[in-house]
């Protein structure tokens, strides 16, 4: 430990600052005397109601089978309400599972007509390499050739119509896959719509049925004790 100073207290300060707490609290008790509450004068009446003491038990017990009734209504909403909101959870993952599966079918279906497209355009591609490699070996002929057509331009004739042929197959093909592609988008986007619209449906009417029930419990707690009748059942 270092080296430290010490300092005298200052008794005149002290004395001071311990005669300004009394007078403070003198103050506080003299504000306290003052301000004293009197005595508390109330009128003389008789305490009690109208009714006899049976009509009282009556009336408490009748309360109090209300009061069960109550509570046992809550917990039939309560459960009611748990079990519907389970079921639309229920709903919505299936909703969901549905629709993870028809994407992936769709997903599939496209991966197999591209496949199938790919397939078809390099069969085609082979085909017109086939037929080219048929035309280069042939002659060439001229007009006096085509004037009188031999073997070899009877040859190069139906090679020529048999590419025009595959040409008009292959496009043919091609464009009922693009007509197929087409449609099974349409009806895609078509369900789509459809079952956004039936979970908006549900949803309207789980909001209805939920503003239905408060409704009704608001309506029972508005209506008067002596309209209960035991065993009604609402």
């Amino acid at each position: 430990v270092g080296p430290y100073v010490l300092i005298t207290p200052n008794e005149t300060r002290r004395n001071q600052l311990q005669q300004i707490a009394q007078k403070e609290l003198n103050d506080l008790e003299r504000w306290k005397e003052e301000h004293r509450p009197g005595p508390v004068k109330l009128v003389p009446q008789r305490l009690g109601g109208k009714e006899s003491e049976a009509q009282a038990r009556q009336k408490q017990q009748m309360m109090l089978m209300q009061s069960k009734y109550q509570q046992k209504h809550k917990r039939e909403e309560y459960v009611k309400a748990k079990k519907a909101a389970e079921e639309a959870e229920i709903l919505k993952k299936k909703a969901i599972q549905r629709e993870k599966a028809e994407r992936l079918e769709v997903k599939k279906r496209q991966q197999e007509m591209q496949r199938r497209e790919m397939f078809l355009e390099d069969q085609y591609y082979k085909t017109n390499e086939l037929l080219n490699r048929l035309d280069s070996g042939l002659p060439k002929s001229d007009s006096c050739q085509i004037a009188n057509r031999g073997p070899e331009s009877t040859a190069w004739s139906r090679s020529h119509t048999y590419k025009q042929a595959l040409r008009e197959d292959e496009n043919r093909r091609l464009e009922e896959m693009k007509q197929e592609q087409r449609r099974k988008a349409e009806l895609m986007e078509f369900k789509q719509k459809q079952e956004e619209e039936a979970r908006t449906r549900a949803h309207q009417n789980e909001q209805r049925r939920v503003n239905n029930a408060f409704l009704d419990r608001l309506q029972n707690k508005t209506q008067p004790h002596s309209s209960y009748q035991p065993g009604y059942s609402g």
